[in-house]
């Protein structure tokens, strides 16, 4: 199929770069980056971003091509990642996406909403609030107005909290319906797409999730935070509240201890994987049912690997 992609999605640290690899391998794929963090160079080590060794054994494209200081948005990520896969293709490979990012790869059938313009006097209105109550008093205010989407937003996320207020504000719609309204297919979207979701247990997540942090430190992570803060970027901009980013600053501001800096890291990413999974049980990462497949769930990505590749392999050669 000249028009076959692939998407490999699922929570942080349930094996997704290795299962997009090992199908890159067998299929003769490109490996695409749809993780909002993975984006940005300055974040190699904190986002698990494949090392150079890894992207140059296999094609991979999206990954650290952003400045820390640069804001990447979901309308920009769509249209890089379609021209990745028509690249990948015209070279004779087939695209495979790979990240937990569900907005991005939902994009990428359903198209955008079409959000109008809040206006300068909700965007004034979000920012005062903003600056009055603290992310956490904006967030329960948006609670209150519009529980749709603040059930979806992180409440340290200042940014994306004040966004949502001021599409509330000003449009008397939230974000979440917004979005809901996406009724893909999207009419620039010419692939069939064999969309992969992974699912391991909580429990695995949770020992994965730990054992990332302390490979992350070992292997360069505080230098990769300290190199960060010397740039005195803006605390809300996306790097800066990448996982391990305000954590590990903290530690090296002397304000909390090495130990508390990996508490903190670990419990904030399992708590962003209870909202992935959530995310990814209520919507479709592709238009059409029929091109998803929900895999068993499994123990580590070696033993689903050995166990479910030939069986992905027939997947997603299949027609229909």
């Amino acid at each position: 199929m000249s028009n076959l992609a692939i998407a490999v999605a699922g929570p942080t640290c349930s094996g997704k770069s290795a299962l997009a690899s090992a199908l890159a391998e067998r299929l003769g794929g490109t490996v695409i980056n749809a993780d909002a963090m993975q984006v940005y160079r300055d974040l190699r080590i904190l986002t698990a971003r494949p090392t150079p060794e890894e992207e140059a054994r296999l094609p991979h494209a999206l990954y650290g091509v952003r400045a820390a200081s640069e804001t990447s948005t979901v309308a920009w990520w769509r249209g890089a990642a379609l021209a990745a896969m028509q690249q990948a293709a015209q070279q004779g490979s087939i695209p495979i996406l790979c990240g937990g990012t569900g907005l991005y790869l939902a994009s990428l059938t359903q198209g955008l909403a079409e959000i109008p313009d809040p206006g300068p006097r909700a965007r004034q209105e979000a920012r005062a609030l903003l600056a009055d109550l603290g992310p956490n008093g904006l967030h329960a205010r948006l609670m209150e107005a519009d529980p749709q989407t603040a059930t979806r937003l992180r409440r340290g996320d200042s940014q994306r909290i004040a966004r949502a207020w001021e599409v509330w504000s000003g449009t008397g719609k939230g974000l979440a319906a917004w979005h809901d309204l996406q009724s893909g297919p999207a009419d620039d979207f010419p692939w069939s797409l064999r969309a992969i979701l992974l699912d391991p247990p909580r429990d695995t997540l949770r020992i994965a999730i730990e054992a990332r942090f302390e490979a992350m430190i070992e292997h360069g992570a505080l230098a990769e935070v300290s190199a960060l803060m010397a740039q005195n970027l803006p605390a809300a901009l996306p790097a800066m509240r990448a996982h391990g980013v305000p954590e590990l600053s903290a530690y090296l501001r002397g304000e909390i201890s090495l130990p508390e800096a990996g508490r903190r890291t670990c419990q904030a990413t399992m708590q962003y994987t209870k909202r992935q999974g959530t995310w990814f049980r209520h919507r479709h990462i592709a238009a059409q049912e029929a091109t998803h497949r929900f895999l068993a769930r499994f123990e580590d990505s070696r033993q689903f690997m050995e166990s479910f590749l030939p069986d992905l392999v027939n997947f997603i050669h299949e027609v229909g």
